[in-house]
């Protein structure tokens, strides 16, 4: 499970370090680019709750 964490914190860290710096001009642009990079994030972490919910799963039986 902290290998799920650890790569949630880098995706975390990439997408306030690419909000800080913020190398593309174009707007329309740098919005998909956003909207992609907040939906890998959400993904994530559907992703990390359904292995949560699976090792539940496992020692209620």
């Amino acid at each position: 499970m902290k290998k799920q964490l650890y790569i949630y914190a880098v995706l975390i860290i990439l997408f306030v370090a690419y909000n800080f710096y913020k190398p593309i001009k174009d707007e329309r642009t740098d919005a998909v680019i956003n909207i992609l990079f907040t939906s890998v994030l959400f993904l994530y972490i559907a992703y990390i709750a359904y292995l949560v919910l699976k090792k539940i799963g496992k020692k209620e039986k």
